[in-house]
């Protein structure tokens, strides 16, 4: 007797081949398919209906489920201005606050000053508590997701905040700060020990000083004065190192005043580049002050790689690598995927070629106002294309509204999985209506099958549809599986 589970699939299977479609991968089965969801979206939609809706429209075998962040990138509906997808509720959630999606466990945040908040957005609602049992009973799997991302506001947090080269406190987390610190790892601990999780992935989409103060990426223009952190617990790693924290500052405060004059219109009798290595020469300073930031990063991955094998020796644990990497060879130097072996599981490349387009042309105008001010911003732009190794993409009077070719893609993939060392898994994230301006390019299902073909030529594992389900069209969501279906056998 044919068991009625065995007929389904079964005629699941003969349903598929009758349209010429293969069916999708599940489960644990074949490479990781992730999507990025918050919350609202399993209180909006339903829980097993989401999960089975991303199963079969895209063939998602692991949620990477948002369960920590204060901001919109990755939770909430769709901010004010960004057109709501065709599918949730249709109506923008103006209130929304973010912190902790599933529930915090107080004595594990005894060392942190900063308070373990619970989201209020969804009340008495825990989002890992709800979603993990119905994913495990599809055979889908849950990666609890989490950002360095927070409020001035949260009780706390202004005792573990950077300082700037002025001594003025910012709305950055110090990551030499023992607050900040104890925070991740209360958070690590808290997930894998209250949580049957399949792993963890955080990300932190922040650089070192020297970037913020040349402007060096696709956010807002440079911000020399924010420069940091020179905080106390910065100063003394710096002493321990042998640094010159003053020595340091007043190198800082010269790019400042670089940055005052370029503004201003006054450009240096040599030149904008040359003025810019003649005060690196004069304050190396600033190369060590950058170094020594970039290293309170990775001792950030270690200590959390390290809590939590010591916690869930088989969970996986990695990391979210910001989509600075493709625009900007400073930033791109210190992600040295070598580096990544000691203390990562994975990582998720972001390669969301769409908005790229746009985010491109604002790096290339940030850099083209202080270190590259002695070019054009094309000149700028077509120097940036050779150094990132992206020959044939588009010039800069189209890229704002085309975006970037899926060969972009295709070489992200190709370099993280030829730099990172054997058994790191990489899994490039795939732009699935990232939002752009009103003017700029927008995601159409084509896109999105041509990203996730590149993505596999170029050698990934599995990919992670980004950047959270409650901004993606169903249309283009529905493009991935295609995409997938298409694949040739492995």
């Amino acid at each position: 007797m044919v068991k009625r589970r065995t007929f389904l699939e079964t005629a699941a299977l003969a349903t598929g081949a009758a349209f010429g479609r293969m069916p999708l991968p599940s489960g644990a089965a074949g490479p990781t398919i992730g999507i990025q969801v918050g919350a609202v979206s399993f209180v909006d939609e339903g829980t097993e209906k989401v999960i089975d809706l991303l199963a079969e429209s895209a063939g998602v075998n692991t949620l990477f489920v948002a369960s920590f962040t204060y901001g919109r990138g990755i939770a909430g509906r769709q901010p004010r201005g960004s057109p709501l997808p065709d599918h949730g509720v249709q109506e923008y959630d103006d209130a929304f606050r973010g912190g902790n999606f599933a529930t915090p466990h107080p004595q594990l945040y005894r060392r942190t000053t900063i308070a373990p908040e619970k989201a209020p957005d969804h009340p008495g609602y825990d989002v890992l508590a709800d979603v993990i049992p119905a994913a495990h009973r599809r055979r889908v799997k849950v990666i609890a997701w989490f950002e360095d991302v927070f409020r001035l506001d949260v009780p706390g947090f202004d005792r573990a905040v950077e300082a700037d080269l002025h001594g003025r406190p910012t709305a950055r987390a110090c990551l030499r700060n023992p607050s900040t610190r104890e925070f991740w790892l209360a958070l690590v601990e808290d997930y894998l020990r209250h949580y049957d999780v399949d792993g963890l992935m955080w990300g932190s989409e922040r650089q070192g000083p020297l970037g913020e103060a040349l402007g060096a990426s696709h956010g807002g223009a440079a911000r020399p004065a924010e420069a940091g952190c020179f905080c106390p617990h910065c100063v003394a790693a710096a002493r321990a190192q042998g640094l010159d924290a003053e020595r340091a500052r007043r190198g800082f405060l010269a790019l400042e005043r670089w940055v005052g004059e370029l503004r201003e219109g006054r450009r240096p009798a040599d030149g904008a580049f040359v003025t810019f290595w003649r005060i690196l020469v004069e304050h190396p300073e600033v190369l060590a002050w950058e170094r020594l930031w970039t290293e309170g990063l990775r001792d950030t991955y270690r200590e959390m790689h390290a809590r939590a094998r010591a916690v869930a020796p088989d969970k996986p644990i990695g990391w979210h690598i910001w989509h600075n990497n493709s625009f900007s060879p400073f930033y791109r130097a210190e992600q040295d995927y070598v580096a990544f072996a000691d203390y990562s599981d994975f990582l998720k490349v972001v390669g969301y070629n769409n908005c790229a387009g746009p985010r491109m042309a604002r790096y290339a105008r940030n850099v083209n106002a202080t270190l590259f001010a002695d070019l054009t911003p094309e000149e700028t732009l077509q120097l940036l294309y050779r150094l990132q190794q992206y020959p044939n993409e588009k010039p800069l009077d189209r890229i704002r509204i085309e975006g970037l070719s899926a060969d972009y893609v295709r070489r992200e993939t190709r370099r993280a999985v030829a730099g990172a060392p054997a058994g790191m898994r990489i899994w490039p994230g795939i732009d699935v209506d990232v939002p752009t301006g009103a003017d700029e390019k927008k995601t159409q299902p084509e896109d999105v099958r041509e990203a996730v073909k590149a993505a596999f030529e170029g050698g990934a594992h599995g990919i992670i549809l980004s950047r959270k389900y409650s901004e993606m069209r169903l249309a283009n969501l529905r493009a991935a599986g295609e995409a997938l279906r298409a694949r040739p056998p492995a």
